[in-house]
């Protein structure tokens, strides 16, 4: 039986000093006295209202303070629950003495009013919702509907969100049959008042009528509605800025649970469900602590934000790790401990939720599960059902008890078994590893059949990705390689990346899975044809497990990581030349990508020092490919066609450095083939036309720009010549990465790319990307990214367009742009870069090219930066010949090719210092009433 919709008060009661949450009596006896003078009219229902609101304001204050006095996240959400059980039951008898009262015969109740939702589980954040059901009876009098919409109309003006229906109970009935989430809503119900005759019929029926029978189907609703959620919310449980309620590994996920075991099982309340069998007691207990956990981070987090705010964000994490407790140790800050404890909860979360999956499986309650997501790979398998290992529901699981027992290596063994043959473990077997992590020791680790069987699993050409998440979550992976379980969980704390260090480097090595079996769709084809040619795959692979391990130190984790390498590699029985090789991908993984985005490509003295570094081509082949497959582990959005070009033009001039000058495909075939795709892409065009526009542009041009670039570009000079003169503004929305691109073509000047980024601040676009191009003739063609601001593609074009109109108003000369960035915000960070502490630094080398001197510059980035940065340069009398803009997360990490007015380097002592006072002056905080609030980057 359904008991859980019996009429009962919250499962979670309240505490002892109840009356100090909400005090009936005393509410019913200030109501008495504000009504004891008749001749106040209508004047007495604001006093009530005061009289309620104070009560209770009261209430949750003292909940407020209990949960801040390091107190239980589900006792706040009972109490909360039960204030407002009460305050409603304070409304109700309001209503029906004074508003609405009796007439005559009438003594039975008007409707019965229950709890649904959350609130039907007695537990409710400070934010959420009250959602009721007023169950009626068949044609209700006028008054019961007067009294339902008193009692709304009281609540909405104490400022509570209510969901509400009004239904009776052939409705309620009818609308959970095509309705799931109203059956779900009635699965919960719990009754507070009124009539309750009339739910328990409602209760019978609905169990009777609606729920016998249909566990299947309910199920597959609740799982179904379950990836719709997390697809919208983001599909890993490792994001570093996860959504308490509906994410992966979120309270969502264990109320479905709940619903799902409540529905099938016939159960009231989570304990029962070990009677049931679905949970043993040690998993019972740890439902409750990920449930207490995750209340007490929503609670706060509600608190904190004064709203009913889901999204654990940088800016509120710091706060809230505060307020738990937590401190900075071992190299980690306070933050990154507590959001490491937020993601182990979550990893437990998925646990109970792939135990309760299995148990639905034998109930014959949901379909059987496959290991991966892009189907089938292997034959059925049959050589599994003999020896250590069987098939039990198209899983693979242990042929006994005590398989690990009688052999630790089957812990590796499993994992192994289940990548070979493509098929899921059963979470009956994932239970036994679990229960059996300590047979995980010193000697097992030094096996030399175990690593093996590791290794062939981390260098499997199927799925390495899911199968050593597999490994990661039932505890295997961390305890086998414990170097790899020190950052487990482990989140970075920064705008730049999306995943937890060890979901990132999960990820990385599914990458180049994904890239051998051409899973990217053609995206990256020099990848995919240096895969074919590399002769040490699996020192590449080990490379991308262990390139971030070294995360979460006070040692440079790139340094640390080598010397990580040098003692994993040969216990997993790579050779001597294969563990420096290891070694030397690591310490040197960030090499490429930073030198790619951060140095001007068209400089050989740039080539030149990255050749030296790199010094053979092997080398090159797997750095290329290892800062691929990391780039885009790092999240949605990161990776783009600028990045792409930019590696493989660097890839292409080094190995040119590398092979003697003799390279594979020389540049002047690799220009003249850029030149012969663009001419097919411009078939209007003439070939004296066509001569001429290519030799606008120099070598490095067609080496850097991709086909789409090349192709706009020409439109864009075309229509300088022939339509309209310089400037001419051009916008692209790029939903899937979340930008707007805005190419500028207009004259060159020193400042030009100064007047781009203040035109840009003073219209609040926040820029995270810029690649700038002279033509030979001496027209600029500017490539501004700024972050998308709108869902909508008709806003984000408006949006764009107004940004576009003040870029050529500032060409112009019509607007003044230091007061507009100003009066727009420039010179603070915004709400969530204050959340971070990035020190500002300034580099000046003479050795990086020939011609000019660099100016690195790294600092938190805020709105106008850009902008103030360009004009303080150009204020020093400098001139840029080119400007490298990169942002990751909130740390702006730009670079800028100079020379002085006379095109010489910056060689005097004297002048660097004023380049580098002048730009750390930019990073101080400007006072509040000269730069107030708005504007971005």
């Amino acid at each position: 039986m359904l008991e859980s919709m019996s009429p009962t008060r919250p499962r979670r009661g309240p505490a002892p000093n109840a009356a100090m949450l909400f005090d009936r009596s005393k509410v019913r006896a200030k109501i008495k006295a504000a009504h004891a003078d008749e001749a106040a009219g209508e004047a007495r229902r604001p006093q009530v209202l005061a009289i309620l609101r104070e009560a209770l304001d009261h209430g949750r204050q003292h909940a407020r303070r209990a949960l801040e006095a390091k107190g239980s996240g589900l006792v706040c959400a009972g109490q909360l629950a039960f204030i407002e059980d009460e305050l409603i039951e304070s409304i109700y008898h309001y209503v029906l003495t004074y508003v609405h009262p009796a007439r005559g015969q009438e003594t039975e109740p008007p409707c019965a009013i229950a709890a649904v939702g959350g609130y039907g589980r007695a537990t409710l954040a400070p934010g959420s919702d009250i959602d009721l059901l007023f169950l009626l009876p068949e044609g209700a009098s006028a008054r019961t509907q007067n009294i339902i919409q008193s009692i709304l109309y009281i609540l909405w003006d104490l400022g509570q969100k209510v969901g509400h229906s009004t239904r009776t109970i052939e409705e309620c009935l009818s609308e959970a049959r095509g309705d799931f989430t109203v059956r779900t809503a009635l699965l919960e119900a719990r009754f507070l008042l009124g009539d309750a005759a009339r739910f328990e019929a409602m209760r019978t029926r609905f169990e009777r009528e609606i729920v016998h029978g249909t566990a299947a189907e309910f199920v597959a609703a609740k799982l179904a509605e379950r990836d719709a959620r997390i697809a919208k919310a983001g599909r890993s449980r490792y994001l570093v800025e996860p959504q308490v309620k509906d994410g992966k590994g979120g309270l969502r996920d264990l109320n479905t649970l709940f619903w799902i075991g409540k529905y099938v099982y016939e159960v009231r309340e989570p304990a029962e469900l070990v009677a049931a069998g679905l949970f043993s007691r040690a998993e019972y207990r740890l439902f409750v602590r990920c449930e207490e956990f995750l209340w007490r981070v929503r609670c706060h987090l509600h608190f904190l934000t004064g709203r009913a705010e889901e999204r654990l964000t940088f800016d509120h994490q710091r706060e809230i790790a505060a307020q738990l407790g937590y401190s900075t140790r071992g190299g980690l800050a306070s933050v990154e401990r507590f959001m490491k404890h937020y993601f182990l909860v979550a990893k437990e979360v998925g646990d109970l939720t792939a135990i309760v999956c299995a148990a639905l499986e034998e109930k014959q309650a949901k379909p059987h599960a496959m290991l991966d997501r892009f189907g089938p790979f292997l034959p059925t398998p049959t050589a599994i059902t003999a020896g250590d290992f069987a098939i039990e529901s198209g899983r693979v699981t242990v042929a006994a008890e005590d398989a690990f027992d009688a052999n630790p290596v089957n812990l590796v063994k499993l994992f192994w078994v289940a990548d070979r043959n493509g098929l899921a473990i059963h979470p009956d077997a994932t239970r036994l590893v679990t229960r059996s992590l300590k047979r995980i020791d010193a000697k097992l680790r030094a096996d030399p059949e175990a690593n093996r069987l590791f290794l062939d699993v981390l260098t499997s050409r199927n799925t390495p990705e899911i199968v050593l998440r597999l490994m990661n979550e039932a505890g295997v992976l961390g305890r086998f390689v414990p170097e790899f379980g020190k950052i487990v969980a482990l989140m970075q704390f920064n705008m730049y990346h999306h995943y937890t260090v060890d979901e990132h480097l999960l990820r990385a090595v599914g990458n180049l899975a994904d890239l051998e079996q051409q899973r990217f769709s053609g995206e990256h084809p020099l990848a995919s044809e240096i895969l074919l040619s590399i002769s040490n795959r699996t020192a590449l692979v080990v490379a991308l497990f262990l390139h971030d391990v070294a995360k979460g130190r006070l040692e440079d984790h790139s340094t640390a990581g080598a010397k990580v390498a040098r003692v994993v590699c040969p216990r997993l029985g790579l050779s001597d030349a294969e563990t420096e090789t290891v070694a030397w991908l690591i310490e040197n993984h960030l090499v490429m990508s930073d030198t790619a985005q951060r140095r001007d490509l068209g400089d050989r003295q740039t080539v030149a020092t990255f050749a030296q570094k790199v010094q053979t081509l092997e080398r090159l082949k797997m750095l290329f490919i290892l800062t691929v497959c990391d780039i885009r582990a790092v999240g949605p959005g990161v990776w783009n066609h600028w990045k792409a070009e930019l590696l493989r033009t660097l890839y292409w001039e080094t190995e040119m450095v590398l092979a003697g000058g003799h390279s594979t495909i020389d540049r002047r075939r690799r220009v003249a083939q850029a030149q012969l795709e663009l001419r097919r892409g411009l078939p209007n065009w003439t070939d004296l036309d066509f001569v001429a526009y290519a030799e606008r542009h120099p070598q490095a041009y067609w080496l850097k720009a991709d086909l789409e670039q090349q192709i706009l570009h020409a439109k864009l000079l075309n229509m300088t010549e022939v339509e309209m003169p310089a400037p001419v503004t051009h916008i692209v929305i790029d939903p899937s990465r979340g930008v707007t691109e805005l190419t500028v073509i207009a004259p060159d000047h020193p400042k030009l790319l100064s007047v781009i980024a203040g035109a840009c601040a003073a219209s609040s676009a926040n820029i995270v990307d810029a690649q700038v191009f002279t033509t030979t003739d001496g027209m600029a063609l500017d490539t501004i990214v700024v972050s998308r601001a709108f869902d909508y593609d008709e806003d984000e074009l408006r949006r764009a367009s107004r940004i576009a109109y003040a870029v050529e108003k500032a060409l112009a000369g019509d607007i003044e742009l230091k007061e507009m960035v100003a009066a727009r915000g420039g010179g603070q960070p915004g709400a969530r870069q204050k959340t971070f502490r990035v020190h500002p630094e300034v580099t000046i080398d003479n050795t990086l090219s020939a011609r000019l001197t660099v100016v690195e510059v790294s600092g938190l980035d805020r709105p106008g930066l850009l902008f103030d940065l360009t004009t303080a340069l150009s204020g020093l009398d400098l001139n840029i010949s080119s400007a490298h803009i990169a942002t990751f997360g909130e740390r702006a990490a730009d670079v800028f090719y100079v020379t002085d007015l006379n095109g010489e380097k910056i060689a005097s002592a004297g002048q660097q210092d004023s380049i580098r006072r002048s730009i750390l002056k930019v990073f101080e905080p400007q006072k509040e009433e000269l730069a107030p609030k708005a504007g971005k980057r």
